[in-house]
């Protein structure tokens, strides 16, 4: 088959394997050789390949309807925005086309908030080893130097706190009259799959509470399912003022949402924020046939037991367990730290029939769709297993050359 590879801006370093198919947990090259998906396309694919309730949805809706504008009202948005916020308790929803949109748009709805209490530049506080996208602002509240390199100079006004101290926040508050709202993953994933403490969060909750600053969540990683709960905040018991989604709403199609309840619902006017693409018909009823089935289904009660099965796999087929420094996440967000670099190991991943992804240097993360068998997240874990093995031979291999 002809490539035409190098036609591609080289913004990522591509594996030597393309999919034609899916199914379910599988993905399929085009000699049909099946993989089971471990990554779920970076936690977009939380209802698995090709699932039948999103296609039915999606080839309905580009037989009618597929673009118009947000100049018009458009009925399969208004029902989104109906079902999400009856789902979680907020009051109303921007629609957009991506998670990086999604934190702009919070990033946008703090700054405004800060404009209408007269606060000249509102400051927004920000943790380490955050990531909320790679457009600018996004990228400025992001807490990772490699990836902003080149990129400056960012955009001011974001304060960077250490995960989990909450007394550099409190010194914050103290020192900075204009600080508006604080940002935060409730699980980070690119960081290292790490969940901020339930004990941390409730006092992020008392302290925005105390000073009446929006508390905003970016679950564009953790929502949807994945984490136990439709989203995390549900199952951590802390509600935000803000809350961004996207990845697996649209389970492909893309899809993002900031959604607002309280005072934070109405800070935005007719001019202060818009979209071409986002909540267009196609979009919004792909994203209704997802959440209609993790309701309806109530799926996230799959997120623990998959997980059970997937390091039940991974420690039975662990051939030295001082390989790993811990392994951490919540539900279908799972972490696994080595005690060595990951150097190889998704193509031994690859080899081995499994898709996986490395994070944070040496955190294996592993995010499989809610409708995985016990069975292949069985098989998942201890491929996952069988990989690390394989790296690590390949090391040793490597150093005694």
């Amino acid at each position: 088959m002809t490539t035409y590879a190098s036609r591609i801006m080289p913004t990522y370093g591509r594996l030597p394997v393309s999919f034609s198919r899916g199914a379910g947990e599988l993905l399929f090259d085009g000699d049909d050789r099946p993989y089971i998906d471990g990554v779920s396309g970076i936690a977009v694919t939380n209802l698995g390949h090709c699932h039948p309730a999103v296609t039915k949805a999606i080839t309905a809706q580009a037989g009618a309807l597929v673009h118009t504008s947000n100049l018009y009202r458009i009925d399969t948005q208004e029902a989104l925005a109906a079902t999400l916020t009856d789902a979680t308790g907020m009051d109303n929803v921007f629609f957009c086309n991506s998670g990086a949109e999604g934190n702009e748009t919070a990033i946008k709805l703090a700054r405004q908030y800060g404009a209408q209490k007269g606060i000249e530049h509102p400051g927004i506080v920000v943790l380490e080893a955050a990531f909320h996208g790679r457009t600018m602002a996004a990228l400025s509240a992001t807490g990772n130097e490699k990836l902003q390199l080149g990129f400056g100079p960012m955009l001011e006004g974001f304060y960077r706190v250490a995960r989990d101290d909450i007394e550099a926040i409190s010194r914050l508050a103290e020192a900075h009259a204009n600080i508006v709202a604080v940002l935060v993953e409730p699980i980070q994933g690119e960081g290292g799959v790490y969940p901020l403490p339930v004990e941390y969060l409730k006092q992020l909750r008392a302290i925005c509470d105390q000073h009446q600053w929006l508390l905003m969540f970016d679950e564009v990683q953790c929502g949807n399912g994945r984490c136990g709960s439709l989203y995390a905040f549900q199952r951590i018991g802390v509600t935000p003022d803000v809350l961004v989604t996207a990845k697996g709403l649209g389970n492909g199609v893309p899809i993002g949402a900031c959604m607002a309840r309280g005072d934070a619902a109405e800070v935005m006017a007719p001019g202060h924020h818009g979209t071409t693409y986002g909540g267009n018909p196609l979009a919004c009823s792909a994203a209704q046939a997802v959440v209609d089935t993790l309701i309806g289904e109530q799926l996230w009660d799959r997120a623990d037991p998959i997980r059970a099965a997937v390091l039940e796999g991974f420690r039975e087929r662990l051939a030295e367990p001082g390989w790993v420094r811990e392994v951490r996440g919540t539900g279908l967000m799972i972490g696994i730290e080595l005690t060595l670099p990951c150097d190889g190991l998704v193509q031994c991943g690859l080899d081995q029939g499994v898709l996986l992804n490395v994070t944070a240097g040496r955190t294996v993360r592993l995010l499989p769709p809610l409708v995985m068998s016990d069975e292949n997240a069985r098989v998942l874990g201890g491929g996952v297993a069988e990989a690390i093995g394989a790296m690590m031979a390949r090391q040793t291999q490597t150093k005694g050359a």
